[in-house]
């Protein structure tokens, strides 16, 4: 039974870990085919519109997939004494703030001009916020788990430096916007790549001796 569930945990983090590469993967290509946009100062969310915005919305909810994904098999297989359910429904969140961009920049625009600003910036500020306290608190729980101890100092400071990085770009107004909030981005998908990869490993039966 044992067996089954490190199975399942294993393809649960190998899924997410395809997300995560596809919705990198999309954003690096709409950076370099549209030429009409500065990416230094256009911000990611300006690339869901025209060409290639169709392809990128569907990463943004890959991503949204691949991080309800991560952290409820986190969840489910944690062995930390402070294991809550605060992390995995802030990611939850996070989620659906970025389904939430996704989807109302597809037709909001268009029929709701007006509403479409406010669902927007709604929907992004919660997928940001949300997403790096639920990094925060997923990587003080892995801290008290044995398997993770070691890895997990490191999850923990690279995810301090995401918070960071967040409120930099929200209160310092001098770098571009779109470098900034690129950055921001960049970081996050690096720290759930590397736990995506370590949950993974994790889930392979020992090798042999």
């Amino acid at each position: 039974m044992a067996t089954g569930r490190a199975r399942a945990h294993g393809a649960i983090a190998l899924a997410a870990l395809c997300a995560l590469v596809l919705f990198t993967a999309t954003a690096l290509w709409t950076q370099w085919a549209r030429q009409d946009l500065d990416w230094v100062q256009a911000t990611l969310s300006l690339y869901l519109h025209g060409p290639w915005g169709l392809a990128l919305r569907s990463a943004y909810c890959v991503l949204a997939v691949a991080i309800m994904l991560l952290a409820w098999s986190l969840h489910a297989a944690s062995r930390s004494p402070r294991r809550s359910a605060a992390a995995p429904l802030l990611f939850w969140m996070a989620a659906c703030g970025l389904m939430g961009v996704a989807i109302g920049d597809s037709w909001l625009p268009t029929h709701a001009p007006l509403l479409a600003p406010l669902v927007h910036g709604l929907a992004a500020n919660t997928a940001f916020l949300c997403v790096s306290v639920a990094m925060l608190l997923q990587s003080w729980y892995l801290r008290a788990d044995p398997r993770w101890s070691r890895w997990a100092g490191a999850a923990w400071g690279w995810a301090w430096l995401c918070f960071v990085l967040l409120w930099l770009h929200v209160l310092w107004r001098g770098p571009p916007r779109g470098a900034g909030q690129k950055l921001v981005i960049a970081a996050v998908v690096l720290w759930l790549l590397a736990v995506a990869v370590q949950a993974w490993r994790q889930s392979r039966p020992p090798a042999p001796r």
